[in-house]
């Protein structure tokens, strides 16, 4: 017997993401996966570097579990829940992507123009892999958190800075896919 791989609808997978928000504001708890790399920097003992690293990680050992579930969920996701077929896009956004120099778009998720080792193993990508993940980092820590920590925990728990920075977020996403990406592709 095959099991169905179909995505969730959201009326299911919505109210999970709801009951997981409402226990974590239950229990006093913050959800975001960037504070955990503050994390496993400070176990692996940059505190003595920076000070930013020097605090008491033992009291965020439980967040690491939602890292260690998200890798892992993703794992069950790809292996065992997915249904590998075309992704259904817009002729449009086809037409859009093909006149970028992507081929077969929509046949999977990380397209080979992008994500294909001889492609990352260039100046170009090597540039655009450390510019930026400088660039994510940095802004992660100027924003105070990450998509995920402002998206769903900030702006469940009605937080004006985290409405503002979904807001930058988008704004972000909007000039980049319209104005920085055709100048690099």
């Amino acid at each position: 017997m095959e099991l169905i791989k179909e995505p969730w609808p959201w009326y299911v997978s919505g109210p999970c993401i709801a009951i997981v928000m409402f226990l974590l504001l239950y229990f006093g708890r913050t959800f975001g996966m960037s504070s955990n790399l503050r994390t496993m920097c400070a176990i692996g003992g940059a505190g003595k570097l920076s000070d930013f690293f020097n605090f008491d990680w033992k009291s965020q050992r439980w967040n690491l579990t939602v890292v260690f579930g998200a890798v892992l969920g993703g794992f069950i996701a790809h292996y065992f829940l997915s249904n590998p077929i075309d992704i259904d896009l817009n002729a449009q956004t086809i037409k859009d992507l093909d006149d970028l120099g992507f081929k077969n778009a929509g046949s999977s998720l990380l397209p080979p123009e992008l994500f294909a080792w001889d492609n990352v193993f260039t100046f170009k990508g090597i540039a655009i892999l450390l510019i930026g993940g400088f660039l994510v980092g940095f802004g992660t820590r100027y924003a105070g958190g990450c998509t995920s920590g402002h998206a769903i925990t900030g702006l469940s728990s009605l937080q004006l800075p985290s409405l503002i920075a979904v807001i930058g977020f988008f704004i972000g996403g909007l000039i980049m896919i319209h104005v920085i990406f055709p100048i690099l592709f």
